[in-house]
This record gives C-alpha cells, structure tokens and sequence, in this order.
C-alpha cells in the first residue's frame, strides 16, 4: 500500500470573543478563578446564525484551496463532530454541496473530543487502501449550542471553532512517517500520518456526558477526566511515537486536545520533549473546542510558521467516552 500525509491545513473561528470577564457578569466565577484552573483567557462563540456546517465548509475550503486540488479531485470528506444538530443530511455532505465536491463518500463521525483524530485514522486507512487518493478531514464544533451557561464548572470551558486537514496519497512510503530508521530520516520529505494508537475505556464512558433530548447540555466530571488525562494517557501518546518509530524526544511538535492548560503541560512533562519542542496551547485563546481543538491548534501552529515543514508533530485527543486517538504526523 501507499502512504499517506497532510497536504494542507485550514481553519475558521467565529468573530466574537467571550472573555473571563464577560463570564463573571453570567455566573460566580472570576478571572483568576478561570485562569488557574484551565489556563483559559478567551474563547470564541458563534452568531445564532452560524452553523456547525459553516464553520465546517470554512476550515475545509482554506485547506483545499492551500492545497492545490480541484473539489472534483476529493474521494472522501468526513466531519468529526459531536454538537451538530443536523443528523441528515450529514454536516459532511453539505460541506461537500458547498464546496462543489462531487462524487464523494461523505459522513459524519462521533468520538467527541478525540474525533479528529479518529477521523484523520480513518481517512489514512481509506487512502492507504486505495479507496480515495484524497480526502477532507474536518473537525467542527459549536459547542456554544450545548453549553449550560448557568453551570460554572463547564461553561467557561467551551469555545466553537473548526479545522480541516486535505489527506492525500503518497508513493512510497511504508510505514506512515519516513522516520523508521532512525531519529531524523522523516523531517523535511512532507511524507507522513503515522499508525494510529487508539481505543476506549468504555466503564468510565459517563464521566463526559452529552445525552438526552434535542438541546442535551454538556456535562462532565472534572476530577474524573482530570486525573485520567494526567495519570493514564501519557502511555498512550508514547505508543503513538513508538508506532511512527519514534521516541519523544525526536518529536518537534506536539498538538493535544486543548481541553485544559494544566492537562496539556502534565502530559508535555511527563512525554520528556525537548526543551524547544513546540507545544500547542491554544486553549488559552480558544478554550475547548472538542473535535475540533486538535486540527485548530495545528493549522493556527503552521500558519505562523511555529512548525515549519516537515516537522514531526504528535497529534493526540482525548474525550467522552472515555476514548483516545493519536498519531504523529509531518507538517504540510
């Protein structure tokens, strides 16, 4: 079979900001409050109008224009998302309507946080197969619609966003990467979606819930997730690095689900990175955008250059379910 990689990156935020300090007018809380316990400064929260489609068809058209392609060239579009309220047809489908896509195989796909990252394995996998030379890998959030504004634990957590990945075929590469042999022998070929690491502990799955009726609120236990995230996860992201045939300290990037700035930094700790490894933290702007953090921080990352080329980059989410994907990458 043939490799895979990113060939190009996109991304969309709505315009409006919500800050701390708008938050303290909803609910008890305070900056300093939210800032020691998430990290977070901002978020951004979509108009009424706004649609998790739109954000979606957004991200996706910045990524196939950045990457060369004519709509007709995409045999795959697939949207992780978990806060859509459309059901059919699916967000993939309109997106691949708006952006003239014809012929494609489209659908949606459910893994919460760690949807992204679930979805980019599975468009690796088709295009390995041979069942696409090219697909739209989208993560799209409006996580806004969701939130309980009245709950302070949660609702200063959620941001909307979107970000999409073109993933495209590539001769000759066998084992996802170009950096089997050795530290190095990947950066710089723009080859690369190394093998996923993935799976689910499904006997805490209601530690984040989003269930019910049509509007469900999101809800989660904070203790729950947060002492999973810092003390079981980092294993997983070390088997996503063995898998590309990696160590950690040969990473240049790391792209988490920005769920929380002290998870991100626990994690970054305990992989032993290098000291000038580039980290995302983007939740600190963002907040938690869900499916759609991971693909969000990464194109905001290339875009400002502060991951040239080439870079290899551990992409690793984690979320309701409980359930995990990640996988290194070279950057487009």
């Amino acid at each position: 079979m043939s490799g895979s990689r990113i060939a190009a990156l996109g991304h969309h935020q709505p315009s409006r900001v919500l800050t701390n300090a708008d938050l303290e007018r909803l609910v008890d809380t305070s900056d300093a409050w939210i800032r020691q316990r998430t990290g977070i400064v901002t978020r951004r929260i979509a108009d009424a109008d706004e649609s998790v489609t739109d954000m979606a068809a957004a991200a996706a058209a910045k990524a196939l224009a950045a990457s060369g392609l004519a709509p007709a060239d995409i045999g795959m579009v697939t949207v992780a998302t978990c806060s859509a309220i459309d059901r059919s047809p699916s967000i993939a489908a309109q997106v691949a309507a708006r952006l003239e896509v014809p012929g494609a195989v489209c659908f949606d796909l459910n893994n919460a946080c760690a949807g992204f990252c679930t979805a980019l394995a599975c468009a690796d996998h088709a295009v390995r197969a041979g069942a696409a030379r090219h697909a739209l890998v989208i993560g799209a959030e409006k996580m806004s619609d969701i939130t309980d504004w009245t709950d302070r634990g949660t609702c200063v957590l959620l941001g909307d966003g979107a970000g999409a990945a073109v993933v495209s075929h590539e001769d000759g590469v066998a084992d996802g990467t170009g950096a089997g042999t050795g530290a190095g022998t990947g950066a710089g070929t723009g080859a690369g979606i190394g093998p996923v690491a993935w799976g689910s502990d499904p006997t805490r799955a209601d530690a984040v819930r989003l269930t019910g009726e049509w509007h469900p609120r999101f809800a989660q236990e904070g203790q729950t997730v947060f002492r999973w995230a810092t003390g079981e996860l980092s294993a997983v992201a070390e088997d996503a690095c063995r898998r590309a045939g990696l160590a950690p300290a040969d990473l240049d990037g790391v792209v988490t689900h920005q769920a929380n700035l002290r998870i991100i930094e626990s994690l970054a700790r305990q992989l032993g990175l290098r000291d000038d490894v580039v980290i995302a933290r983007d939740v600190v702007d963002s907040g938690n955008t869900s499916a759609a953090s991971v693909p969000l921080a990464l194109s905001k990352l290339v875009e400002r250059g502060e991951l040239a080329p080439g870079a290899r980059v551990l992409l690793f989410a984690f979320g309701g379910g409980l359930s995990w994907a990640g996988q290194v990458v070279t950057c487009p």
